[in-house]
């Protein structure tokens, strides 16, 4: 998924100096206990249990990971155990995230996390979802309400804070007074607007274009937003267009045809939480490969979402299967859940396997408003605001209120910032997103789970609204396929590239968004596979809708496509080839960049490290040096190039869009943006800021790493820490280190398909990883595979806290259907 994106918060949680102090002189004491408490939240995963609420038994089998396999003769009986085993094990993370989706953060942390507060309030997701709950069908809200029982018994049997985590131990050195509330289906439903806000899709680059026009004349900001490049990179559609009313696979394609406002609105998106991750080089892999290109004669599926790093992971790995199958009871699916949310989000059942991508369509815009007093301007009229009350308790202090005022674009976020009040035409910023209108993707959770074939897929597809997903699709009968989902707005006028002024109209969404019926899809290609990895779905030239102008520049889908077409000419494709790919390192800017760096005259031991390069693959393994010194002056040349040019908000974190922008540049060599403006009297030229990028990345890695070039190793830089989202950031050491665990080395890149992420801004740590990994087979699927970030377990000290981890790092798998270990029985 781009999905922006799964830490739960953009940054750490600020910790006020009130519980710093705290927490230090408490430290010693904190040591001396947590070996007691620390196994008194460890989960029974043996023997028997009653739990109130079930109308018969369920057996749960857990393999040497911790995954639990679920088994239950009614559905509510398997979401009420569904419920009780997510809770068992990460509990506290379930809570954090559920005050994190209705802006109550500052209940448990006090006002240091007001400001994130402020913007889920403004933004109203919690106001949303109670919508959404009343929309629901009858049947999803029946396993959200026994999803929530569930829950709810394994508090009632753990009302201690030692029983539930560590977390709830350390949280009692600073709010002694805070109980967990019981759990509530509208909880499950909320936690579908943080799903939402991190697969956004364009909204920043908006931000951005606009921030760069303060410096730069419109024109330069443009040529920093290259279009997709179709002549090199294939996009996942590549035949049919809209015909009639529908898209149709088949058919010919048709021919082809305010500042401060903005920076305030900036900070308030920074301050929401996010709880897939987000920003450049989040994003995901998917691809399926049919039957007649396999060894068993069956479809292969591969996945693996690109998100922030998080401890524990976001993904919980599950199996839910009703011991007889029936229209009461229609499950057997086994995949990645969400802890807090009933049901699998992707997997496989008996019949199907299916696999995400972000689909990354524009589904938000920023709208300048003119507003004065309590009105807004309005096609020459004057509009009263719609305004409502915001109250935020606050551990530790007093209440704090704030008003939210709302256009019919959609809320002010400007103005949940304590910043100085936007001049000029434009006085505050609305943002209108798909997501704060209500929908039914709840629904689609339940009905993807239960499908058997292309058709109820299909079906189940269409009601996957927010966030708008590419699904991709195969069968035991041998079909592959591809849909694209979601609520994507139709704009009266412009390309949603840019913040627009509201007061005109003349940019409002149409009433109704793209039919679901006339977004692409196709089943069966003739090529044998399909590959999405937030590329271009089809090209705008061959069809009618905009989807967005903002894709993933294709390095990644190309990649495989490459691969795949490779491995197809070697010989039939097996899950251990799908595997290979998702392994990928190859870095796809090396041979468009490294021939120009061989051409620029260069002395010194810089030119030492540039031999590095000579004879270099491309790959960004552990070990590699070249790919050290490569990475390095990628971030040195991106500084260079764009540092004088941009605000810092704007400047480039990495990623494909920039190696675009950059490969037309080196074809230009006395462009402005080579010249560094800082420089009086001194115009530099391409050669120059190579010249020195080369220069200022071989100084960088010998201070860090020695002089001596050939003992450089990417694994040096490119390291994981594994991240608690709330005490792993306390800043106090001993604290930090109860929670967090690494770091560790990691190959590959950003753009890269195995996408170990970093931002060239901040340095090569990794910040985005592919989130767990995913390859399912059809011919048998009890041979399918998976592996998860970091454990089953969100209790820290617990032997499946990371345990997976390692194996990740390797691209190593664990067999979905893993040796039964533990039986744990639940009666009524």
């Amino acid at each position: 998924m781009r999905l922006r994106p799964f830490a739960w918060l953009p940054g750490p949680v600020r910790w006020s100096a009130r519980v710093l102090t705290v927490l230090v002189a408490l430290v010693a004491v904190l040591a001396a206990v947590v070996v007691v408490i620390v196994r008194q939240s460890f989960p029974q995963v043996e023997g028997e249990l009653q739990v109130p609420g079930l109308s018969g038994n369920v057996e749960i089998y857990r393999d040497k990971a911790g995954i639990p396999q679920i088994y239950a003769d009614r559905a509510a009986d398997l979401f009420l155990a569904q419920g009780y085993v997510h809770a068992q094990d990460r509990f506290w993370e379930m809570d954090f995230r559920r005050h994190v989706t209705a802006g109550r953060l500052s209940e448990m942390f006090g006002a240091s996390t007001l400001d994130n507060d402020k913007a889920i309030r403004t933004m109203g997701w919690r106001r949303v979802a109670e919508q959404e709950l009343a929309m629901l069908n009858e049947r999803t809200r029946g396993y959200l309400d026994a999803y929530a029982r569930g829950v709810n018994e394994w508090l009632k049997a753990n009302p201690d804070a030692s029983q539930r985590s560590l977390e709830y131990s350390v949280l009692k050195l600073q709010n002694s007074g805070y109980r967990p509330e019981p759990w509530t289906p509208l909880d499950s439903v909320a936690w579908l607007k943080a799903m939402a806000w991190d697969l956004r899709s364009n909204m920043e680059d908006e931000i951005d274009r606009a921030l760069a026009a303060t410096k730069l004349p419109r024109e330069r900001v443009e040529q920093l937003y290259p279009g997709y490049p179709f002549g090199k990179h294939q996009p996942i559609v590549t035949r049919g267009t809209v015909s009639g009313d529908r898209f149709d696979e088949r058919a010919e394609p048709r021919p082809a045809t305010g500042t401060r406002a903005l920076t305030q609105a900036a900070a308030a998106f920074d301050a929401v939480p996010s709880t897939l991750g987000s920003g450049d080089g989040i994003g995901s892999n998917s691809w399926v490969v049919s039957g007649e290109h396999t060894a068993s004669g069956k479809p292969l599926l591969a996945n693996d979402p690109h998100l922030a790093p998080s401890m524990p992971s976001v993904w919980y790995q599950t199996g839910l299967h009703c011991r007889k199958k029936s229209d009461e009871c229609a499950f057997d699916v086994t995949g990645f859940s969400f802890s807090g949310v009933p049901g699998v989000i992707i997997g496989q059942n008996d019949k199907i396997a299916w696999g995400f991508t972000n689909l990354a369509p524009d589904v938000s815009d920023l709208f300048l408003e003119q507003v004065k007093d309590d009105t807004y301007l309005y096609r020459g009229s004057w509009e009263k605001l719609t305004t409502r009350q915001e109250q935020i308790k606050v551990a530790g202090g007093q209440p704090v209120t704030i008003t939210v005022r709302t256009t019919r674009h959609g809320p002010l976020v400007n103005e949940v910032m304590d910043a100085v009040k936007p001049t000029g035409e434009a006085t505050a910023v609305a943002l209108q997103w798909t997501a704060l209108t209500p929908g039914r993707t709840a629904d689609a959770i339940f009905e993807l789970n239960r499908a058997s074939n292309w058709d109820e897929f299909q079906s189940a597809a269409s009601l996957f609204e927010v966030p708008a997903q590419n699904l991709v699709y195969a069968d035991t009968g041998g079909r592959i396929g591809y849909q694209a989902p979601g609520r994507i707005p139709v704009r009266s006028k412009g390309d949603g590239t840019w913040p627009v002024p509201g007061w005109t109209g003349e940019h409002d969404w149409q009433e109704q968004p793209i039919p679901f019926d006339q977004l692409p899809t196709v089943t069966n290609p003739p090529e044998g596979f399909i590959v999405t990895a937030n590329n271009a779905v089809i090209n705008p030239a061959a069809y009618g809708p905009l989807l967005t102008k903002d894709w993933a520049y294709g390095y990644r889908s190309q990649r495989i496509l490459d691969r795949l077409d490779q491995e197809i000419q070697k010989g039939k494709v097996t899950a251990a080839t799908m595997s290979e790919i998702q392994r990928d390192t190859r870095n796809g800017f090396a041979r468009t960049l490294v021939p120009a760096l061989a051409k620029v005259p260069l002395a010194g031991p810089s030119a030492k490290a540039r031999d590095l390069l000579k004879d270099w693959d491309g790959a960004q393994d552990v070990g590699s040096a070249p790919s050290a010194y490569f990475n390095a002056v990628w971030r040195h040349l991106l500084k260079g190039l764009f540092d004088d040019d941009l605000p810092e908000a704007a400047r480039p974190a990495g990623g494909d869009r920039w190696y675009e922008v950059v490969a037309g540049l080196l074809d230009e060599p006395a462009d402005p943006f080579w010249d560094d403006t800082r420089t009086e009297g001194i115009i530099e030229t391409r050669d120059d800021v190579l010249r020195q990028a080369m220069a200022s990345a071989y100084g960088e890695l010998a201070d860090r790493l020695g002089s001596d070039v050939k003992s450089w190793r990417w694994g040096d830089l490119h390291t994981l820490t594994l991240t608690n989202a709330t005490f792993g950031t306390s800043g106090i050491g001993p604290v930090e280190w109860l929670f967090n665990r690494g770091p560790f080395a990691a190959p590959g890149g950003k753009d890269a398909v195995n996408a170990n992420g970093w931002n060239a801004k901040k340095g090569y740590e990794i910040n985005a990883v592919p989130s767990m990994r995913m390859v399912a087979d059809l011919s048998d699927l009890s041979k399918s595979q998976w592996i998860n970030l970091t454990g089953a377990s969100g209790h820290a000290f617990h032997p499946n806290y990371w345990d997976q981890a390692a194996l990740w790092a390797e691209g190593r798998m664990l067999p979905m259907a893993g040796e039964r270990v533990h039986k744990l029985v639940l009666r009524p």
